[in-house]
Parts: C-alpha cells; sequence; structure tokens
C-alpha cells in the first residue's frame, strides 16, 4: 500500500486528539443465528500523528467500558470468558501502513486483544476537516472492520437447543471519531 495523505487537500501536520464527546465505537455480532447485537466502548482513545512520512494512529479501549444495553450481559462480556477484564484491561490498536484515495482509507494495523496481536485492515471515510466555532481545527472519519473473534482467544459459545450456536464467530467493528488538532508544542 502507499501512503498518500501528503497529497489530500485537508492534509495538516500535528498530533490529532480524540474528542470523545462527538465520537462512538460499537461492534455487532450474530446472536441466535437470527439477528445481531450491538454493543458500544463507552471509553476509548485515538491519537493520530501526521507528519511528513505520512499518517500513523495509536487507539486503546477500555474493554471494562463495553455497554450492550444489558447489564447482565455486559458483566458477563468482562469475564473469562470473553473480554477477561481483570487480566487484559486494554486493547489496543497501531497501525502499520495508511493508503488514501481521496476521502478513502485502508490501514492496516495490529490489534491486541486478551493479550492476542493479529493484523487487521481498517477501511474507511474521512468526513472533511473544520474549523469549528472555538477555533480549533477538527477531523472526521468513520471506518469499519470485521475480525473473527476466536483468533483473540474468545471461544465462548452454547449449543443451541434446535441447532446452531448462541453467537457467531465473526464481529463487526466501527467507529465514528472526531479528532481536534493539537496545538504546537
Amino acid at each position: 500500500m502507499t501512503n498518500d495523505t501528503l497529497t489530500h487537500p485537508h492534509f495538516t501536520t500535528g498530533t490529532w486528539k480524540l474528542d470523545a464527546t462527538h465520537s462512538e465505537l460499537g461492534f455487532t455480532v450474530r446472536h441466535l443465528a437470527i439477528s445481531k447485537v450491538r454493543g458500544a466502548f463507552k471509553t476509548f482513545d485515538v491519537t493520530a500523528e501526521t507528519n511528513e512520512s505520512g499518517l500513523s494512529v495509536q487507539a486503546s479501549i477500555d474493554v471494562a467500558s463495553v455497554d450492550t444495553n444489558q447489564a447482565q450481559r455486559d458483566d458477563h462480556l468482562r469475564t473469562s470468558d470473553f473480554f477477561k477484564v481483570d487480566e487484559f484491561p486494554t486493547a489496543t490498536f497501531t497501525s502499520a501502513d495508511v493508503a488514501v484515495d481521496g476521502d478513502d482509507f485502508t490501514i492496516v494495523g495490529d490489534l491486541t486483544l486478551r493479550g492476542v496481536t493479529k493484523s487487521i485492515t481498517l477501511k474507511g471515510e474521512l468526513g472533511g476537516v473544520v474549523t469549528d466555532g472555538y477555533g480549533q481545527k477538527k477531523a472526521g472519519a468513520s471506518f469499519t472492520t470485521k475480525i473473527n473473534r476466536k483468533d483473540f482467544g474468545v471461544n465462548w459459545n452454547a449449543a443451541l437447543e434446535a441447532g446452531g450456536m448462541t453467537l457467531g464467530d465473526d464481529v463487526t467493528i466501527s467507529g465514528e471519531v472526531q479528532l481536534v488538532l493539537q496545538p504546537a508544542a
């Protein structure tokens, strides 16, 4: 892949930090083979560094902040059956390569979850770059990826009486992020 961020008309060098109030990180997984369960991580952080070499992205997720709108399920997700938060409280993502084509981008990087690191690919779209009413330069982007939960040691499942399993293996992760350009040091 090539790193063409320098040719994008909104490219600005600097450090970009997450505007958590205007960002979300969610996931979906097949449930009972008939529908999808949706959830979100309420606490996460993203930092993007842009310089003459291009773009790099670092992210961390407080996996204990999982919220599926059902407290008992969220408590189960925090156990060793799923996220094992007492041993692995944070999931991380570090970019390795970025390709930009207009407003579309692909970021290949390492996701570490439950102590297991695997390469994943985020596909996304730059929403734009603006200066808000307070004089802050902000960038918005959306992205998605699909992972197999078993690749990260999340193997829990239960057979259904009528056949099949309670959970699907594929998990779609998606995000809407807004980043704020930090003042130069």
